[in-house]
């Protein structure tokens, strides 16, 4: 499992909200540092997808554990 900075609990939450909460909690990151979500939401995978994409942050990793989905996300 890789590092992370700063984790996030975004379980029960429904699109858009993980994304909603992924975007504030990067904004109190410096650059370089490493954000892990955990969400339970399966169109999370997507959207992180397209978040990093939209945002120019880089999603270093997706894990799927049963029903919980986890991201690294690193801010650029």
């Amino acid at each position: 499992m890789a590092d992370f900075d700063q984790e996030l609990d975004a379980c029960g939450l429904n699109c858009p909200l993980p994304i909603l909460r992924a975007k504030k909690a990067l904004a109190s990151l410096d650059s370089g540092q490493v954000l892990r979500i955990i969400a339970t939401d399966p169109g999370a995978i997507k959207d992180f997808e397209a978040f990093s994409k939209q945002t120019g942050n880089e999603l270093l990793e997706t894990t799927e554990d049963g029903d919980k989905y986890q991201f690294l996300i690193k801010k650029k």
